[in-house]
């Protein structure tokens, strides 16, 4: 009798244990899982603001002649860009910056006997900065009629920029973080399940590239000046739970 009671108590402990057991499995993978995925933000765009530089120079063995020249090619340049539609606004001229013309002189031995002194160089850079995208371009594409004025200008590449980026860069946000969820979405019904709290959000580099060019995303960020018409994107990263 005794051993009977003492196998019943075992039994029921050994049922008990199991019931535990399996209950523990059973809350564990019950246990909340995450789900990360990350959306994508585009948008198409046409920069409305252009930065145009350019500068001039005059040389000579008198300084004050030097500048006088200087000041006589400003005059003409101002003039040129006031006709062309440039604004005194839009228009700044920088600085005259100068340096001694030196050339290295050296012995019939050719050792190097010491520096010729040939001149001043003055130079002085102006930038154009305007909404009137188009009407620089022309410009900078004509400067060379001051050429026939008898005047060497250096003309650089005009830079393209965007003034409404910080409302475009929340609207791509606003789509990326859309893109990811309804990717989390998809992925939580094909597995059977829902998607729950969203546990964090983190934004991703910020690109501007041109449009039609061969540029490479990097993981720094790109951000193009080179190009009237871009493409930015921007990507955001979503972990959700699952229930």
């Amino acid at each position: 009798m005794k051993n009977a009671i003492v196998a019943l108590i075992f039994s029921i402990a050994i049922v008990i244990s199991a019931f535990l057991l399996g209950n523990s499995i059973i809350n564990r993978n019950k246990g909340d899982g995450t789900i990360s995925t990350t959306g994508l933000g585009k948008a198409d765009f046409t920069s409305d603001l252009i930065v145009w530089e350019g500068s001039f120079s005059k040389e000579s063995s008198n300084l004050q002649q030097a500048y006088s020249d200087l000041e006589q090619d400003k005059k003409v340049i101002s003039e040129y860009l006031l006709s062309k539609g440039i604004t005194k606004k839009e228009l700044v001229f920088n600085a005259v910056s100068s340096r001694k013309n030196m050339k290295a002189k050296y012995n019939a031995q050719g050792e190097y006997a010491g520096e010729e002194f040939l001149g001043y160089i003055l130079t002085q850079s102006l930038k154009i900065e305007s909404k009137d995208v188009e009407k620089v371009e022309d410009i900078s594409r004509e400067i060379t009629e001051l050429l026939n004025k008898g005047i060497q200008f250096y003309s650089q590449t005009p830079r393209y920029y965007y003034t409404k980026l910080a409302d475009l860069k929340i609207e791509m946000i606003s789509k990326a973080t859309a893109d990811a969820k309804e990717r989390a979405e998809k992925i939580a019904e094909n597995s059977g399940g829902e998607l729950g709290d969203l546990l964090s959000a983190d934004m991703g580099v910020f690109q501007i590239i041109g449009q039609n060019s061969n540029e490479e995303y990097s993981w720094g960020g790109t951000y193009n000046t080179s190009s009237k018409e871009k493409t930015a994107s921007i990507t955001m990263k979503l972990d959700y739970e699952v229930d």
